[in-house]
């Protein structure tokens, strides 16, 4: 078994680079990292280019033998502790990672499903990961992202999906007032979130809309405001004015789940 031990081997350089959002989009990959995430994608059928695993962790048993022989079908390089740490973002790492081929890099949108979250320059991802992983629990396919939005590929990103990243198709729009417009073509309506209205989210007809969830600091923007069909706020009996973007959207989507089940 072959192991690098140089941060300076074009390999890992190459990973590196993976770290940037213009070398991601460059490249059409991105990374994973730990067990869990690797075990999933290999579940899914993800496209794996390579699995990196650090040679510490070999020796120490860190990974079971049953994963161990999955991962062995794949290209495998094994790295020293040094040249791992240099790679990974993680506290405290398990010892594994994989460069992922993306596959839902096109713009097309699935115009059968009810409801369309929309982020209006959602900046943290954490939220934008709870946002994905939200997406994918209540049976939803995808979900579209304004330029300005944290890269759905960052690893902290991915990371907070939990896999969920393989199944939400996440589309970037560089001009989100258009996209949204287009949308309305095939007769969605526009809900944009608000502090600014006395309309409930628990009086939305979830039959063909667009769910407009915005900036953590400034809310929905004013273009998307003006154009919006209706604004919706979640009724709040304490004094917390307003809710974290995440779950804002998690309530959201869950009312539209309770909707479903009851009908």
């Amino acid at each position: 078994m072959q192991v690098i031990t140089s941060k300076d081997n074009e390999i890992i350089k190459n990973v590196k680079k993976l770290k940037d959002k213009k070398y991601r989009e460059e490249k059409k990959q991105f990374i994973i990292e730990g067990v869990k995430l690797i075990q999933e994608a290999i579940e899914e059928k993800i496209k794996i280019k390579m699995i990196i695993v650090c040679e510490e962790c070999m020796k120490e048993q860190c990974i079971e033998q049953k994963l161990l022989y999955q991962i062995a079908k794949y290209n495998c390089i094994y790295v020293s502790e040094k040249v791992f740490l240099g790679l990974t973002d993680v506290k405290n790492p398990q010892g594994m990672l994989a460069v992922i081929e993306m596959e839902n890099t096109e713009d097309k949108i699935n115009y059968n499903e009810d409801i369309i979250f929309v982020l209006d320059g959602i900046q943290d991802p954490g939220n934008l990961g709870t946002i994905i992983r939200t997406i994918d629990s209540v049976g939803l396919t995808q979900i579209i992202v304004s330029k300005d939005t944290v890269d759905a590929y960052n690893p902290k990103v991915v990371r907070s999906t939990m896999g969920a990243i393989f199944r939400v198709k996440v589309i970037e729009s560089q001009d989100i007032i258009r996209t949204i417009r287009n949308i309305t073509k095939h007769e969605y309506k526009i809900i944009a979130t608000s502090l600014d209205t006395e309309d409930s989210i628990y009086n939305i007809d979830f039959n063909k809309k667009i769910i407009v969830i915005g900036n953590e600091a400034n809310g929905v923007s004013k273009a998307i405001l003006n154009i919006a069909d209706e604004k919706a706020k979640i009724p709040m009996l304490g004094k917390t004015e307003s809710l974290n973007a995440a779950v804002s959207a998690s309530v959201i989507a869950y009312e539209y789940v309770r909707r479903k089940i009851s009908l």
